[in-house]
């Protein structure tokens, strides 16, 4: 096996089919927030693999419980029973108020559950007219078909087309546009509470407001995409119970298994009176592994503290990126809450990702513009700290000089 960063990314780009462009860097362990590469060097990380390392990196009790599962049982399929996934559905369900739970592999396997669910339920009812779907512009809710038919940016969806017909985007900024999209054709609104890909962009609360008034007035299912920004990763359990919401059905995922792949749908009493055997399923989904690490993460989550640390820690990045904002003009706006944060820029923020990369600091762009941090949620306030100085640093690199200077400068001319 090669070990030399040049040798694994010759192999990747002979063997590996090219979907991904890859930074030239080679990752082989992780401890905490922190990543080591091939060649030794440590590098920081306020990503946290897309928000999937929520525990971190070698989280010695997540460790422990995997290693212990695997030498136990790791599957025996859906066909039978077996102690997890009952036991995470019952927390995942206390949580978030909901009834039922579907687990699956992915967070884009949990929307595509949700989107056949909510037509499940009106074709129970006799309601077969009822499948259409409302999505916002600027949402990403996963690349399978029916996911990516949701997702509204055209440059994932024009190679893939025809999608699965009948969706309707609408602004997010114009909630009085749902009045009309609505109609009694539409199955399900599908709604992330803070966009993710789309630029960390929180739904206002006048668009929660008329994505209530929508289901009173019509019985529309409201299915909340808590994919990215659900399980703790705000500050709450859920952010869509900050916005009053309530969904109907909830897709999770990412944090979930604190680096293994597993995702869930929730789902309310009355949508999983409507579903009946043999309506979906999964092989892998639910195994014994992936409930296992899932169980590790919901127990730090409610029961270890991880919840309130976030609360604080997230109050410690805001007041730490607002400063940053003071010393760069670029940043035009900070959105987010609790380790979920995007900085908006006033252009490209590529080269402040490659800044950061040189200065070893993982975070990454979306939207063209934003720089988005996502990191492990147990993350320790003196590792954020020293992100927000390497962070500080890089846009000094990538775009020069600082509102210091800047300001020094003026005085000097005057």
């Amino acid at each position: 096996m090669t070990t030399r960063s040049s040798d694994i990314q010759t192999a990747d780009a002979t063997y590996v089919l090219q979907t991904y462009r890859r930074a030239p860097v080679v990752f082989e362990r992780g401890e905490g927030s922190w990543l080591y590469d091939v060649d030794g060097n440590a590098w920081l990380d306020l990503l946290s693999g897309i928000g999937v390392a929520s525990l971190g990196h070698a989280h010695p009790r997540l460790a422990a419980a995997l290693a212990e599962q695997a030498s136990a049982l790791l599957h025996t399929s859906n066909l039978y029973h077996h102690p997890l996934q009952s036991a995470l559905a019952a927390r995942l369900t206390a949580i978030s108020g909901l009834a039922r739970a579907f687990v699956c592999n992915s967070g884009t396997e949990a929307v595509e559950a949700c989107l056949k669910f909510a037509r499940r339920y009106w074709h129970t009812r006799g309601r077969t007219e009822r499948t259409d779907f409302v999505a916002f512009e600027h949402a990403f809710h996963g690349r399978t078909c029916g996911s990516l038919s949701v997702t509204w940016d055209e440059h994932y969806r024009t190679p893939f087309q025809p999608l699965v017909p009948g969706v309707t985007f609408v602004s997010p900024d114009d909630p009085d546009a749902l009045e009309t999209a609505v109609t009694s054709s539409t199955a399900a609104i599908i709604v992330e509470p803070i966009q993710g890909e789309g630029g960390v962009r929180p739904i206002s609360n006048a668009l929660a407001e008329a994505i209530r008034d929508a289901r009173a007035r019509t019985g529309v299912l409201v299915i909340a995409d808590e994919i990215q920004c659900g399980l703790g990763r705000t500050g709450c359990y859920f952010h869509s119970h900050t916005l009053g919401l309530a969904p109907d059905l909830m897709a999770l995922g990412k944090a979930l298994g604190g680096g293994m792949p597993v995702g869930a749908a929730l789902l309310s009493q009355d949508v999983a009176s409507a579903v009946a055997a043999g309506d979906h399923g999964t092989t892998y989904g639910g195994n014994l592994l992936a409930c296992r690490a899932a169980l590790v993460f919901v127990e730090e989550l409610v029961d270890g503290g991880l919840l309130e640390h976030v609360g604080e820690a997230g109050r410690h990045l805001e007041r730490g990126l607002l400063r940053l904002q003071q010393r760069h003009p670029a940043i035009q706006d900070i959105r987010g809450a609790g380790l979920m944060r995007g900085l908006q820029l006033d252009r490209d923020a590529a080269p402040v990702i490659e800044a950061a990369l040189a200065r070893k600091l993982l975070v990454n762009r979306t939207a063209t513009t934003v720089v988005r941090l996502l990191p492990p949620m147990n993350i320790s306030i003196g590792d954020l700290d020293e992100g927000l100085d390497r962070l500080d640093g890089a846009f000094t690199d990538a775009l020069g000089e600082t509102a210091d200077v800047i300001r020094s400068n003026a005085a000097q001319s005057r």
